[in-house]
């Protein structure tokens, strides 16, 4: 029963990847791998352990995922540093970003929300590509990474994690943890930031990164009944999010509002809470029901240059489910019922976009696993929206194991979604370009929902290779677009256009794996990712700006045995990303242009950890130490307040090389 109770635990964590076939893999060993692949889970899901996420800075859940080949990682703009994620070639808005399964980056939040998570907060990621459970909702289009975090009744009594950088970057974070009683244990989490000296390594005159400082706090509790069946999290945080960047000589309190030197405020803050409540039938120890709610507040406060941007968002979403069987355990399904409402106070410039969308739905989702080397998930939901009208969300994940250490999977499934074109493309306000909406009969900014088909196959495989550990895999994935909320920056320099689809818009997405163990504790992992995004503009058909037709990946880890609980650990990781379609521009000055594409161009990360005992650990390394910078980061530099200014255009990397050094403390 305790097991049970446990079990339905973390379903509550991670209905998204189908956590009872998850929960087969879990094995407690010392050595962990970083990234785990399953070969019995129906879905195609990766799942990156807090092992991984140490080889990098990772300062945020931005940060992440350098090292893995499911995500591409992107500069969103040459001034505020943020970093943006795509998978199967679409970006994050396309994604169901969640935080231990309750919907987390969305709305108001897309631009910068990934980086309001702190690494050292996280347990593991697990990312799921294709279109997601209909348990998490209808929005998924090109997949789901759902984060989890430190658990309060397995955390340890107190980490301490410290960081600098040489791009004047400094970050603390602290972790406390107690068991109050027998079933309750609460932890504190506090992660603060700071940059706080300016960088121009191009000379162009603008900051490379935003000064900025953040403070973000999150206090959890957890409740566990073995007798009961009763399982708990509750969850309050805040965070304040401060960053300013622009030319170097801008000062805030002289020049906001004036033409004497071009400069941008985004000032955040969040609250957030969070209940989770489940319960395991005693008598029928594979029947449960769950009910998770969560609220929370955005407001953001901003400014880039003489455009003006405020959104505030405040959201609640509840989600009941119901989980139990069929005759017996082989055939297992799960339904409920949800509502989410999000109230938008959204100003661009003068002009007010504020609205109210709710909706309500229900969905059902059936799973058969024959044990052995079948699984299938068939799930579809219904849902009523005020402004997305009546729609029904079907999905498949289909598993299949021909022979041992082999697996096929298959996926299908339907995504609608609002886009939030501002909140969405935050980047594009620093520049001259002005915002025009071509259609107004929708009731989203005058636009139509977005609509897509997501279908995938992949295909994994172990083996030996010269008696050493190696896998093999590839997968192929289309997202096709019946509607899309189309973002043209074709057409003119000076303007950025809104419009829905007018023909056809595609992303084909093919990735080839390599992963083998040179030798003992030496591992390599590679990863060649094909892309074919293209959609139909006003002046025809180009691919997706600012999109790699070519990338790959290469990783190499090694760790020293470890000797007296003290141990080295390297790593290296190469990124090539080949040419990129840029945005249209030579209507520009010639001074003011770039080329049709963008050079490829690599970038590669290094870390060295020492290990000195179980408690105790410092790392040093280096992000980009090739030094390649983008030759031009910002058009029209020189004059920020005229027609051709645009510091949206981002490539490459801006800063160069950057090296980091850091700490970390437990008490166990």
């Amino acid at each position: 029963m305790q097991k049970n109770i446990m079990l339905f635990g973390m379903i509550l964590l991670s209905v998204s990847v189908f956590s009872q076939e998850d929960l087969q893999e879990v094995k407690v060993t010392k050595k962990q791998k970083g990234i785990k692949k399953s070969y019995t889970l129906t879905s195609n899901t990766t799942v990156i352990t807090s092992k991984e996420l140490l080889k990098a800075a990772c300062c945020n859940l931005a940060e992440s995922f350098e090292t893995n080949p499911s995500i591409d990682v992107n500069f969103s703009d040459a001034l505020t540093g943020t970093k943006q994620i795509k998978m199967l070639g679409l970006t994050s808005p396309y994604l169901m970003i969640t935080e231990e399964n309750i919907p987390s980056v969305r709305g108001a939040s897309q631009a910068y929300g990934l980086s309001f998570t702190p690494g050292t907060w996280i347990e593991s990621v697990q990312i799921t590509k294709g279109a997601g459970s209909v348990i998490n909702g209808y929005e998924s289009i090109s997949g789901q990474i759902n984060t989890e975090l430190l658990k309060p009744l397995s955390d340890i009594p107190f980490f301490l994690n410290a960081y600098g950088s040489t791009d004047a970057r400094f970050e603390l974070n602290t972790h406390f943890n107690k068991k109050i009683s027998d079933k309750w244990a609460t932890s504190l989490f506090v992660h603060g930031n700071t940059r706080v000296a300016k960088n121009d390594m191009n000379n162009d005159g603008f900051l490379d990164n935003p000064l900025g400082k953040q403070i973000n706090v999150l206090n959890r509790y957890q409740y566990y009944d073995p007798e009961s069946g009763l399982v708990s999290f509750i969850n309050f945080r805040y965070m304040n999010d401060k960053k300013q960047t622009g030319e170097v000589d801008f000062d805030k309190d002289r020049d906001r509002g004036t033409t004497n030197h071009w400069g941008s405020e985004i000032n955040t803050e969040r609250f957030e809470v969070s209940t989770k409540i489940g319960y395991v039938f005693k008598d029928m120890p594979y029947q449960s029901i769950g009910f998770q709610n969560a609220f929370n507040s955005h407001n953001q406060n901003s400014y880039f240059g003489l455009n003006l941007y405020d959104i505030k968002q405040n959201s609640f979403y509840s989600n009941l489910i119901f989980n139990s069987i069929i005759n017996n355990t082989k055939h297992k399904f799960s339904t409920g019922l949800n509502f989410t409402y999000d109230q938008y106070q959204e100003f661009v410039n003068v002009t007010d976009y504020s609205r109210i969308d709710n909706s309500v739905g229900a969905f059902f989702e059936y799973t058969y696993d024959n044990t052995d080397n079948f699984s299938l998930i068939l799930g579809s939901r219904v849902d009523n929206h005020n402004r997305l009208g009546f729609f029904v969300t079907p999905r498949l994940h289909m598993r299949y194991n021909p022979w041992e250490n082999g697996v096929i999977r298959f996926s299908a499934g339907r995504g609608k979604r609002s886009a939030n074109i501002f909140a969405e493309n935050q980047q594009l306000f620093a520049s001259s370009r002005t915002f025009s909406i071509l259609d107004n009969n929708g009731k989203i900014y005058g636009l139509n929902p977005e609509i897509a088909w997501n279908y995938g196959v992949s295909f994994s495989q172990k083996f030996k290779l010269f008696n050493k550990n190696a896998e093999a895999g590839f997968d192929f994935y289309r997202t096709d677009f019946q509607n899309q909320a189309v973002v043209d920056l074709m057409q003119s320099p000076q303007d950025v256009l809104f419009y829905n689809l007018k023909g056809s818009s595609f992303a084909n997405s093919f990735q080839v794996e390599f992963n083998y163990e040179l030798i003992h504790n030496l591992n390599l992992r590679t990863a060649y990712k094909y892309y074919d995004i293209q959609t139909d503009y006003l002046k025809g058909t180009f691919q997706r700006p600012l999109q790699a037709k070519h990338r790959f990946l290469g990783n190499l880890e090694y760790e020293t045995p470890m000797n007296d609980d003290k141990q080295w650990k390297f790593d290296y990781t190469f990124n090539w990303s080949g040419e990129q379609q840029l945005p249209y521009t030579a209507s520009n000055p010639v001074e003011d242009q770039f080329p049709e594409f963008s050079p490829s161009y690599a970038v590669m990360n290094v870390q060295i950890t020492r290990v000195f005992s179980p408690v105790f650990e410092v790392y040093i390394g280096g992000e980009n130490i090739g030094n390649y910078k983008q030759e031009k980061a910002i058009l029209g530099a020189e004059d920020p307040f005229g027609p051709n200014f645009d510091a949206s255009i981002a490539y490459a990397p801006i800063f160069g090389q950057m090296y980091y050094a850091g700490l970390r403390f437990k008490i166990k």
